[in-house]
């Protein structure tokens, strides 16, 4: 297991939004009850009929650009995703000490990149309920780069971008097939969340070093 850095030898920090800074408690609720209830109402099933229509189509895409997509998935089901998730805005919340951490990055010689798979339209409703944006000097959507944060492509045009350096980054993430991407390219300094979603129980992580929430990095990182 990697050695835990000092903040001495960190020039970028780059965070995931969902699950990361977010309480990944929204998109679980959005995409597990709201959607299909939706659906169902929308396409005159039961519940349970639904589930067992969407569940195929999720797993198609999981890992693609598409699973991140709002334009996708109001094709694919008739429904106005991104409206629904205007409709509900004010449940996305910040993480338990997401904001202490942000605040406390501001004090630090290091740049501060957003970087998520987030859909433009996902982000604009999040960002616009939270704030989120103004703890960042700049802000990265997979979408504009054609591929997600699990392929080796996003790594190399978000450096290509950025222009930092892998061994003197820190990237925090939920999603262990991203943070998996993230050391291939050969960034150093990597941290797994293991409680995305507030109201679940904390995951086992063994393949990264773990926090239960990024506030915990300020003592990591100082020890």
């Amino acid at each position: 297991m990697a050695t835990q850095p000092r903040w001495e030898a960190i020039d970028t920090v780059l965070l995931d939004m969902d699950g990361t800074l977010l309480d990944l408690r929204f998109d679980n609720y959005f995409w597990l009850e709201l959607v299909p209830e939706r659906y169902a109402a929308r396409h005159g099933l039961t519940l349970e009929r639904t589930r067992e229509v969407l569940r195929p189509m999720f797993a198609a895409r999981q890992g693609t650009l598409d699973w991140y997509c709002t334009d996708f998935w109001t094709r694919e089901l008739e429904l106005d995703i991104a409206g629904m998730k205007r409709e509900m805005r004010e449940h996305v919340r910040f993480l338990p000490g997401a904001e202490e951490f942000l605040r406390a990055l501001r004090d630090k010689s290091v740049r501060i990149a957003l970087v998520t798979n987030a859909h433009h339209d996902s982000l604009k409703v999040k960002a616009t309920q939270t704030g989120l944006l103004n703890y960042f000097d700049v802000v990265f959507s997979s979408h504009s780069f054609g591929v997600p944060k699990e392929h080796a492509s996003f790594w190399q045009q978000l450096e290509a971008a950025l222009g930092f350096d892998p061994q003197r980054t820190l990237f925090v993430d939920d999603s262990h097939s991203v943070l998996r991407a993230a050391q291939a390219h050969g960034i150093a300094h990597i941290f797994a969340i293991s409680k995305p979603d507030s109201a679940m129980a904390k995951r086992e992580v063994t393949d990264f070093l773990s926090v239960e929430q990024v506030s915990h990095l300020l003592d990591e990182l100082a020890k």
